[in-house]
């Protein structure tokens, strides 16, 4: 008789709010999940943990909610621990603590300092051997020291991706853009980029609106004196692919990864970001709220395509990932979304068909890389 499989608790607390009661609302549920994880059991006494999330965007507000992030900040501190939020310089550090600030990520609003992982320039990390697509990675200094991590992950679509969560959270968001010594290249545009990964311009197609310059976070783009001429400064650049995404006459095309090896890459450096942690000293809480198509670093957040599900919370990687898709399966695209306005309706997989990526590659190469198991059993509270 073959052995079942043992399979990883994922505890889920729904959206709905069926009783008007504190406890029952997501805020308080959250609560609740998080005692789930004995906390008091995994971590030290004034043992210093990084709570990983998203700052946001100038635009993008649709990022975990302060009131989410000091229920986790609450939860640690109660259970002797020291935490702090913090997140990888993704434009000018002194700007991204500014963009943090107003969208109400503060030290007053979640209880715990707000800090950049890889300090102000985005420089200050340690490399890490990674696997045979990214070689080695350059992984923000005060995660790779952090004894403890809870991984908050806002679900939601990705250009690139289809889908990001956990993983991609830890891959872009663990990693820095630059090295002092090898910059882009260990960086996470390493993730994004083959080859040199180059910016290539059709001046025809060019409709001269300088949105690639305006968006570009390290003024990298710029059309020459007379204002006609696209150039960037291409050792500066991080190959973020923001101008490519926003320019509408599709003038700029990007040197970018095939899609699969795109995702195999965030797998390989969320293994580097979680190698440097002890088994057990990580914590994945996942948000299905605010499902909107594109990833919180753009300028801007379209409106959710399916209804907020929930949170889910775990210790496993590829269980808590493979759960959060499952749960998107065959809902219903909302009215008025990306989702409606292609024509999708309930029992599409919506992520896969807005972004066309085939996004379980980066949860299967999770699984096969030992972060995880996709065998999983769903406990709601």
């Amino acid at each position: 008789m073959s052995k079942k499989k043992k399979q990883k608790p994922v505890y889920f607390a729904s959206a709905r709010v069926l009783k008007w009661k504190q406890e029952e609302s997501l805020p308080g549920k959250l609560d609740r999940l998080l005692e789930k994880m004995d906390l008091a059991g995994r971590l030290e006494k004034d043992e210093w943990v990084a709570v990983k999330t998203h700052f946001g965007s100038a635009g993008a507000h649709r990022i975990i909610r302060p009131v989410f992030l000091s229920r986790v900040v609450s939860a640690l501190k109660a259970a002797g621990a020291k935490p702090f939020v913090t997140d990888t310089v993704r434009i000018s550090g002194l700007d991204y603590l500014e963009i943090a600030t107003r969208n109400g990520i503060n030290q007053l609003s979640v209880g715990a300092p707000v800090v950049l992982a890889d300090g102000l320039y985005g420089r200050d990390n340690i490399l890490v051997k990674a696997g045979d697509i990214l070689g080695e990675v350059a992984v923000a200094s005060l995660i790779h020291d952090a004894p403890a991590m809870v991984v908050c992950s806002h679900i939601k679509g990705h250009i690139n991706s289809g889908y990001a969560g956990a993983i991609k959270n830890l891959a872009m968001g663990g990693v820095s853009a630059s090295h002092r010594g090898c910059g882009w290249r260990c960086g996470r545009g390493a993730m994004h980029s083959l080859g040199e990964g180059r910016l290539f311009w059709d001046e025809d197609k060019c409709q001269l609106c300088y949105q690639c310059e305006d968006i570009c976070p390290l003024e990298c783009i710029t059309f020459g004196k007379e204002g006609k001429k696209f150039e960037y400064a291409d050792e500066r650049c991080w190959r973020c692919g923001r101008c490519t995404r926003v320019c509408p006459g599709q003038a700029i095309a990007h040197e970018e990864a095939d899609p699969v090896q795109f995702m195999q890459g965030l797998a390989e450096a969320a293994q580097a970001v979680l190698g440097t942690f002890k088994p057990g000293k990580v914590i994945y809480v996942n948000f299905l709220t605010d499902i909107q198509p594109e990833c919180d670093c753009m300028p801007g957040t379209d409106v959710p395509v399916v209804q907020d599900k929930g949170i889910l919370v775990s210790d496993d990687l590829v269980a808590v990932e493979q759960a959060s898709i499952d749960m998107l399966q065959g809902s219903p695209p909302l009215p008025e979304s990306a989702a409606s306005d292609s024509g999708l309706k309930q029992g599409d997989d919506i992520l896969l068909e807005l972004h066309k990526k085939d996004y379980r590659v980066q949860i299967e190469h999770a699984r096969k890389l030992g972060l995880g198991s996709p065998d999983y059993e769903l406990i709601q509270i």
